[in-house]
């Protein structure tokens, strides 16, 4: 079914043509035309995993803006099998728009806080369901929900031998000796380049969330670890300054991003490279013969 027709399902007729968009990696998008209306944003997947992903992707473009201060688009219509989100503009391409999303950012994690780690529901990442079952301790969360749940995945499995799997869950259990405690605060969850945009006025918006409470450094990670354009670099520095990161923030980046990279393993036939990714920061954690 095209994304035309599910817009008509869904009760907008006002809609007479949809223009594909790239850009996505697990959904079909694109830009439909309305008559009398601003065009918007529709997203949809051929085959929709679960009835809630888009309510629950609506919910955490609600929290994002809501809760943490970060500009989104406006939900015009979530429902199970088609998602309507106002235009966003891409993203300039100067160091000053980089460095404002370093304060968004920074606020929406220092403002944020909370006592324990998850969210009140499950939700999305990808076509893949995020487990978000509350905890109090955020080294068993992690462990448990961000990256031992994906080893049962078959193309997790097919790419990781026995060995890499032993070395993940030796990593978790020393998870406490390899980073810092840090609280939990309101995180994207799926923070790569790809979903920074911005508004009409060029200010920084996000996409595509899978939010939960987690480590700020979840979205540090995600961020740096899927290149980010050179004017971006000043915004490192400035999200340092403005969270008081202490200097080994950087070493520990690849072992938080674990997550996404076996959630992209577990998710796609090409992993641009994830699989080894993954091995190389397991290396130190491979028994020694």
């Amino acid at each position: 079914m095209t994304l035309l027709e599910r817009l008509h399902l869904a009760g907008m007729r006002e809609v007479v043509a949809v223009q594909p968009v790239t850009g996505g990696l697990a959904a079909l998008a694109g830009i439909a035309t309305r008559r009398d209306a601003p065009p918007v944003f529709v997203k949809a997947f051929a085959d929709p995993p679960a009835d809630d992903v888009f309510v629950a992707e609506a919910e955490g473009l609600a929290a994002l803006r809501e809760l943490g201060g970060v500009a989104t688009p406006e939900v015009i219509l979530a429902d199970r099998d088609v998602l309507v989100l106002s235009v966003l503009r891409p993203r300039p391409r100067s160091e000053a728009f980089w460095e404002r999303f370093a304060h968004l950012l920074a606020h929406l994690h220092l403002s944020t806080t909370h006592p324990r780690f998850g969210w009140h529901h499950d939700n999305w990442l990808g076509r893949r369901r995020q487990v978000n079952t509350w905890n109090d301790d955020g080294f068993a969360f992690f462990a448990q929900h961000r990256l031992l749940r994906w080893l049962d995945q078959p193309r997790v499995e097919a790419a990781l031998d026995a060995e890499d799997r032993a070395a993940l869950e030796r990593l978790c259990d020393r998870l406490p000796d390899v980073l810092p405690e840090r609280p939990a605060c309101l995180t994207h969850g799926d923070l790569w380049a790809q979903n920074v945009l911005a508004t009409a006025d060029g200010e920084p918006a996000l996409i595509d969330p899978a939010v939960s409470y987690l480590w700020a450094e979840v979205d540090l990670a995600h961020v740096w670890s899927t290149s980010p354009p050179p004017e971006a670099r000043r915004m490192f520095e400035v999200y340092a300054e403005l969270t008081s990161l202490d200097a080994d923030w950087e070493a520990r980046m690849p072992v938080i991003q674990l997550r996404q990279h076996l959630a992209v393993l577990a998710q796609f036939d090409d992993d641009w490279g994830a699989a080894d990714q993954i091995r190389a920061v397991l290396a130190p954690f491979r028994r020694r013969s």
